[in-house]
């Protein structure tokens, strides 16, 4: 385990988990990064960087919380009051020194509070002020949810603070925009800002909402009851309030010859890293992480290096986390690197063993792809298909340990046997729980001890 020991500075460690040993001309290897990240406080005097904690409080942050006024929201009207209530909630959790603002989200994003393109800087009378102005969010007209994303943008960017997230909240389609669109703000956004995103009721387009969010490097779920909406913004405020370090990055280097096959998170949550690398280096590049608080993520690292003969070894990649150091496009390094190795055997009982975490993990991932391959079959009206991907995933989910998962696709197929993954899909099946089986596909579990 590699740590970060300066006194007061937020610790994280990097712990590496693979089978180095490879057969002769084997050239695949696998690893499980595991990054914890522990503490926080002041930073040190030889350590100066302006994404850690001051003293005596949390890291500068800066809010934004979009809320759907569209025509739909007043569908059951307490769904709208519901949302005006969940926006208060999280404006009470909102630590004082923050900068906030409340976005209303139709066709065209509008600024609720505080209004002239500013922020407001959370204390007793502003969030009281704030919680007045949410009785103007009232339902009607479309939904444009870039135009939404590009103005907590400007919002958001209009301080200079190195924690900056959004809470995005949607009951419907993002029907008056194109996909285009959409996408051309979230790239836009990517990068700037986190974003959690939910959606309310059963009406939105799941796609769209994690789509959000795994741009932003947030959250997605489904609120399927706007009762619950107060304490789920609540719980994401809090969230958001412990981030104390922002814009990390893993960092892999890799030797001259080696080829870096994937990089995807797979702990909390699933999440394909690869296509976002920026080069470091001519041997190094970057994966975006976001915002961390005291917590713990896994990743899956996979890397090709030439083939070897027996006997020989080699350092396959060295993986670190760094955050941006001045404006000079230089990085900071939080703490050593872990490593990951290569070793050529000819026993064939080291070379074939698989590492389980490895296997954990891969198994967790194909469980995230055949639950909505297996959901999209469905949909298409392919029931064959997609008893055949939903029965595979009742066999990942009970294999890893999964019962969260297990209990949602329970209320989308009978389960014959769960060893075979021999299921039967339910004729009837809520709107709601297909949904959230969707939504929460990604989820993992950590490995058994």
């Amino acid at each position: 385990m590699a740590n970060f020991s300066k006194s007061n500075v937020p610790q994280f460690s990097v712990d590496v988990y693979q089978n180095e040993y490879l057969p002769e001309s084997g050239s695949e290897v696998n690893a499980i990064v595991t990054v914890t990240a522990t503490g926080g406080g002041t930073i040190g005097s030889a350590i100066t960087a302006p994404h850690l904690y001051s003293p005596g409080q949390g890291p500068a942050a800066a809010v934004a919380i979009m809320v759907d006024c569209s025509g739909s929201m007043d569908y059951p009207p307490i769904k709208m009051r519901n949302a005006r209530d969940a926006t208060a909630a999280a404006i009470d959790t909102l630590r004082d020194g923050v900068h906030f603002a409340v976005v209303g989200g139709t066709h065209v994003a509008t600024e609720v509070y505080p209004g002239g393109g500013r922020l407001a800087v959370a204390d007793a009378t502003t969030r009281g002020h704030a919680k007045t102005a949410l009785r103007k969010l009232s339902a009607g007209g479309g939904t444009a949810i870039g135009t939404w994303l590009r103005l907590a943008d400007r919002l958001l960017s209009s301080v200079d603070v190195p924690i900056r997230h959004g809470i995005l909240l949607t009951d419907g389609r993002n029907e008056h925009e194109s996909p285009t669109d959409l996408k051309a703000a979230l790239d836009a956004c990517a990068g700037r800002f986190t974003c959690d995103a939910r959606g309310v009721g059963t009406d939105w387009e799941v796609k769209e909402v994690t789509a959000i969010a795994s741009a932003l490097l947030g959250t997605a779920d489904i609120v399927a009851d706007p009762a619950a909406l107060a304490a789920d913004f609540t719980q994401m405020m809090e969230t958001a309030m412990g981030k104390e370090v922002a814009d990390v990055s893993l960092r892999l280097w890799t030797p001259v010859g080696t080829e870096i096959k994937f990089v995807k998170q797979v702990a909390p949550t699933v999440e394909e890293l690869t296509g976002r690398r920026v080069d470091a280096s001519p041997r190094a590049g970057d994966y975006p992480t976001g915002s961390w608080g005291d917590e713990s993520r896994d990743y899956h690292v996979c890397v090709q290096v030439p083939p070897a003969g027996i006997g020989q070894e080699m350092l396959a990649a060295r993986i670190s986390l760094v955050i941006p150091q001045g404006g000079d496009g230089g990085a900071q390094s939080l703490g050593a690197p872990g490593l990951v190795r290569a070793v050529w055997t000819d026993d064939m009982s080291a070379s074939t063993s698989l590492n389980p975490q490895v296997a954990h993990y891969t198994g967790q991932a194909e469980l995230a792809q055949v639950i909505q391959q297996g959901l999209d079959l469905r949909k298409a009206g392919d029931f064959d298909g997609a008893t055949a991907k939903l029965g595979r995933a009742v066999q990942l989910a009970d294999a890893s340990g999964n019962a969260d998962t297990a209990k949602l696709l329970a209320k989308v197929v009978d389960v014959v046997d769960v060893a075979t993954g021999t299921v039967r899909l339910k004729a009837k099946v809520a709107e709601a729980d297909e949904m959230t089986l969707e939504t929460r596909s990604t989820k993992t579990v950590r490995v058994k001890k």
